[in-house]
């Protein structure tokens, strides 16, 4: 396989321009390399002023207007296209149903899946464009045989293939990521923005919800879900302690539990097990959170599905390390076993397959089996 090359014709690009430096650099490489490239900035809140402003940007006017801006620079068409209600409909509300059942899901996959490379490239292909570009820290690597691939960016760094793994071989067709074989620092991509004249060089970056104003995810939900009162229990069901609604936990959370009884043996307390059903949170030992392996649903395929069990890494989590795992599709969902146990795996989460540097597909965790505790 050999890294996509310019095409012999210049591509219609439509270019996500999240107000924010990553998408803006990688729009002004895209229309330097030839291509006729229009930008769009996503309006994905019908209420913008509640979503987070000064960060990466996505969501706000500020952002919105960050966007304009840098298009004006570059020299190229701008739009704004709202898609707020799908946005909601498929992220935000998402994101909610999955904490009220006691799952941990991450929402920029769930963006990623359903509004950049669903709703934006459907969008874009009617309208008459061949790709769009986004900001990402990715690389599409084509075969002689016309056949794409996504590949980890040559950073690992910045390596941002776990939130495209959802992307099928019908989305990659039409995806272009110019930032992926960049090997550089993220202070040398202000740099360049800065080059250019896009006044985003300095925005910050941010790693928060978009959707949450303040960040506070646990006061997000409540918000949505109300207050429920329950019981957090030990691995034997005693109580010692009451929360006010499970959908605030996550597995393999260790602050915030406020649990006025100490440990028999003095050691901090985490997460193992949320409860929707009875709204009962359990808690134990670290060891107790090791998995040994897991079943995942939903999977989709970056290209074709594998044939039987394979041997590959898999990442758990956006900015977590690698793990070696034997995966197998068995009556539509992915069996899987670790190598080694890994710790806070929690239902809901994305694992990705990696085959080397290729993102050969993910699913959504179901259950997991845990070394000491039986499945969970």
């Amino acid at each position: 396989m050999t890294e996509t090359s310019p095409r012999p014709r210049p591509l219609r690009v439509l270019a996500a321009m999240s107000g924010g430096v990553d998408s803006a650099v990688a729009a002004a490489r895209a229309a330097e390399a030839g291509h006729d490239v229009t930008g769009v900035h996503l309006a994905l809140s019908a209420n913008p002023q509640s979503f987070r402003t000064g960060a990466r940007g996505c969501c706000t006017i500020e952002d919105s207007r960050d966007a304009r801006r840098a298009a004006d620079v570059i020299g190229i068409p701008f739009y704004v296209w709202d898609l707020a209600d799908r946005f909601r409909e498929d992220v935000v509300e998402d994101f909610v149903a999955e904490y009220e059942a006691g799952r941990t899901p991450n929402p920029c996959l769930r963006c990623n899946e359903k509004i950049k490379f669903a709703a934006l490239l459907d969008k874009a292909l009617a309208l008459g464009f061949d790709a769009v570009c986004t900001g990402h820290y990715a690389k599409v690597v084509e075969g002689e045989d016309g056949v794409r691939e996504l590949h980890r960016a040559s950073d690992m760094a910045k390596d941002q293939s776990y939130v495209l793994g959802v992307l099928d071989d019908r989305q990659l067709a039409h995806a272009l990521f110019p930032l992926g074989d960049t090997v550089t620092t993220k202070d040398e991509i202000r740099a360049e923005a800065e080059r250019r004249g896009l006044a985003v060089a300095k925005k910050p970056d941010s790693h928060d919800i978009c959707f949450i104003a303040d960040g506070d995810t646990q006061g997000f939900l409540a918000q949505r879900l109300g207050k429920a009162e329950g019981d957090i229990v030990d691995e034997s069901g005693t109580k010692i302690g009451s929360h006010e609604g499970a959908y605030g936990f996550t597995i393999g959370q260790r602050k915030g539990l406020r649990i006025g009884t100490p440990a028999a043996d003095g050691k901090p307390r985490y997460v193992l097990d949320i409860s929707p059903v009875d709204n009962t949170v359990t808690v134990g030992p670290a060891a107790a959170l090791d998995v040994t392996a897991l079943t995942a649903i939903k999977p989709r395929w970056c290209g074709a599905a594998p044939a039987g069990p394979g041997v590959y890494t898999a990442q758990l989590r956006a900015h977590g390390g690698e793990t070696e795992v034997t995966a197998e599709l068995v009556d539509g969902r992915l069996e899987v076993a670790f190598t080694e146990p890994v710790r806070g795996v929690a239902p809901g989460q994305a694992i990705v397959l990696y085959d080397g540097t290729r993102v050969v597909g993910s699913a959504t965790i179901a259950t997991t089996v845990r070394a000491t505790a039986g499945a969970a």
